[in-house]
């Protein structure tokens, strides 16, 4: 015990001094109103004497405050552009909170690295902008950024402020609260990155199949279907493989294996299962909501997000080593480990796919820069965290990784997704709501928030015959047999405005899965649509804006026109409907 003790003394002892305070304030710091800035840094704060450059920050001041609270978005990418939308998050906490936003250096109006051209897809331009860049990109991480920041509040006269980052927002927060505790009073981390115990970013890549098993096992119909639902996508990226289809190539499913999507969620598994079986439309329906490539991704400041990146994580490679040795290291794990199994890095990218795979095979890191600085002890200043189940981090890895701080709350969100605070629906309002009590007050209040508003689907039925009868005692099986068709397609078509349904935020239609058209305006219209082959359903679905679904429809089959009304709670975890089958009432 005395041993470790003193090693962990001896740790400590060994990391950089604080740097020393700025002299003189900055003129923002008795600004009134927002304040654009930035302050002279250096490039390497272990030589004071190094290289100066520029970091770019505004200070939003609060009337009458009592605090101040530092926020970062993520990325990562430039901080001040992100400004409306973490000021719409954290809402009236800025009545009596200052606000402050640093640009990251390396991106924005903060010194940016600029390598015009460089695509991370492409590593051919990642190795020409590392050369282009030098020795100076191994300056551009968190720990050098924590430094950063704490210049900042002391050239503001700041005194101890709060933290909110998302994303990597919440590397900064954990790099920042293990150099300077003292400047904190709390951390709001949500979708936060996991750290290692070599203090770098674990960046694993995982298909995460079991995400699939966790959506099925909510759903009795889901669960119901042969075997793990893991498993049928295992399956289905097989068959993929051996016979090649147009329409759903292996990029596309694996995007579509991701349940952070709602209609993905809900579909998926019975449509890989149907797909399976002979019946391509379901699995094809979704595939026509994503890219079948990967896009270009060039942003002006690519330069400063790979070096952070790189600087910050740990890689299936020596950190060390030269690009040829990493290239060779990389290749022995994807070949010996199967990291993304079923899939492989080939069915995402055409050439060089290992090293589009891992970004940071041509970005040197010469220097040691882990964000968490092994052996330190770390502060127990309150730490509340949210992790959602569909996260790139599962909650289970949050919790492990925040154990360091001796007082983090880590709070699982069921079906959350990533950056859940900055979401336009009621599971981002009620994360909202704690966002904004725990910096307020400090308290942790687990508010129950949740994004499980749907069940997974168990089947796709192809013809009425297929379809299990409503249990409507009042009508004719025949005719239960058709209401439930009736209410399949309703509930199909209005599936596609679930709040987290976000392929489908601004899409004006859909074709019908096996017919006809779906309009989405005001309200949901259904033009002869088919969701079985030999059933047209046409009408009106309503949606109030808590999500009552109220549906006026015509069901024709065989010659036959029947009239439906229906009403129905949409997006919930449990469904009943009522209504009428011409003109007969159910429950």
């Amino acid at each position: 015990m005395i041993a470790k003790t003193l090693g962990l003394a001896l740790a400590a002892a060994l990391l950089p001094a604080a740097p020393p305070p700025p002299t003189g304030l900055h003129e923002c710091a008795t600004a009134t109103t927002r304040c654009d800035g930035s302050i002279e840094v250096p490039l390497n704060w272990e030589s004071p004497s190094s290289e100066r450059i520029s970091v770019a920050f505004t200070f939003i001041p609060a009337k009458n405050a009592d605090g101040t609270v530092a926020a970062n978005r993520g990325g990562p990418q430039p901080a001040l552009p992100e400004i409306p939308t973490i000021q719409q998050v954290l809402g009236p906490v800025l009545d009596r909170k200052n606000l402050l936003v640093m640009d990251p250096r390396g991106m924005g109006k903060s010194s940016p690295l600029l390598c015009p051209g460089a695509d991370p897809f492409k590593p051919a331009t990642i190795a020409a902008c590392a050369r282009n860049v030098g020795p100076r990109g191994a300056y551009f991480t968190a720990d050098q950024a924590s430094h950063d920041l704490d210049a900042v509040r002391r050239a503001l006269g700041l005194g101890k402020m709060s933290y909110f980052g998302n994303s990597y927002g919440t590397l900064y927060a954990q790099a920042y609260a293990a150099r300077y505790p003292d400047s904190l009073d709390a951390v709001f981390l949500d979708s936060s990155m996991v750290i290692g115990g070599d203090g770098y970013v674990d960046r694993r890549f995982d298909a995460r199949l079991d995400y699939l098993d966790l959506v099925c096992g909510r759903s009795k119909a889901c669960d119901a279907l042969p075997g793990e639902a893991s498993g049928t996508w295992t399956r289905l990226v097989d068959r993929l493989r051996k016979r090649p289809d147009p329409e759903v190539t292996l990029h596309q499913a694996l995007t579509l294996r991701e349940p952070a999507e709602a209609v993905l969620g809900r579909e998926n598994v019975a449509a890989a299962h149907a797909y399976l079986n002979g019946d391509p439309a379901p699995l094809r329906r979704l595939a026509r909501l994503t890219p079948n490539a990967i896009p270009p991704f060039d942003p002006p400041w690519l330069a400063g997000h790979v070096a952070f990146r790189c600087g910050d994580g740990s890689f299936p490679f020596d950190r060390l080593a030269s690009a040829a040795e990493r290239q060779a290291q990389a290749e022995r794990h994807y070949e010996r480990e199967r990291p993304m199994a079923p899939f492989r890095p080939t069915d995402v990218f055409a050439t060089d796919a290992i090293a589009a795979q891992e970004w940071c095979v041509n970005w040197p890191t010469p220097r040691h820069s882990p964000p968490l600085p092994r052996g330190k002890a770390l502060p127990s200043l309150p730490i509340l965290v949210v992790a959602g189940d569909f996260d790139v981090e599962r909650p289970a890895e949050v919790a492990r990784s925040l154990r360091v701080f001796p007082n983090a709350t880590v709070i699982r969100i069921p079906f959350g997704i990533h950056a859940q605070s900055f979401l336009p629906s009621p599971m981002g309002e009620c994360i909202r709501g704690m966002l904004r009590t725990f910096l307020t007050t400090k308290r942790v209040v687990d508010r129950k928030c949740t994004g499980e508003n749907y069940r997974a689907v168990g089947a796709f039925p192809r013809e009425l015959r297929d379809v299990a009868p409503h249990p409507a005692g009042e009508l004719s099986p025949s005719r239960r047999r058709i209401l439930a068709a009736a209410f399949a397609t309703a509930a199909d078509a209005t599936a596609r405005r679930n709040p987290h349904a976000f392929y489908y935020f601004g899409r004006p239609s859909e074709p019908g899965l096996r017919g006809g058209q779906v309009t989405f305006g005001q309200d949901i219209t259904l033009d002869e649509v088919r969701f079985v082959r030999d059933l047209k359903v046409s009408g009106r679905v309503a949606l109030t804006p808590d999500g009552h679904a109220n549906a006026t429809l015509t069901a024709e089959t065989g010659g036959r026109t029947h009239e439906v009304t229906l009403s129905w709670t949409a997006f919930s975890t449990r469904q009943s409907v009522s209504g009428t089958f011409d003109g007969t009432p159910f429950e």
